[in-house]
């Protein structure tokens, strides 16, 4: 809260894996449903969380259905958030964070994003 007893706007990044649930409709999708659709946070998301969860549908359905869900997934996050894309700088730092914490690459460049 500030000064004035209003909540600060946060910047937060929507991992790979509440996309997912968010889009199937879990339980846990229904709490980041609330954090995408309602909420004054500025969202972000890596071009990373975008190969992630459009690689999931391409797995997780058969043709053609997984094509098209897999648009509507990339389609939906590039409208309810920023997207990063990954630069030199978040490159350098992703392999930094990898090698220091043994992360797997994708986490890094997702924590480097951030």
């Amino acid at each position: 809260m500030n000064s004035k007893g209003t909540r600060k706007k946060m910047t937060v990044l929507v991992d790979s894996w509440a996309w997912i649930e968010y889009f199937k409709g879990t339980c846990a999708g229904e709490r980041v449903k609330e954090l995408l659709e309602n909420s004054q946070d500025k969202v972000i998301v890596s071009t990373v969380n975008i190969v992630e969860v459009y690689n999931s549908f391409l797995s997780d359905y058969s043709r053609p259905d997984n094509d098209r869900y897999a648009e509507a997934s990339r389609n939906a996050m590039e409208q309810r958030s920023y997207v990063y894309e990954v630069d030199k700088k978040i490159a350098v730092d992703s392999a930094k964070i990898k090698h220091e914490k043994k992360w797997g690459l994708g986490d890094s460049i997702i924590y480097a994003t951030a």
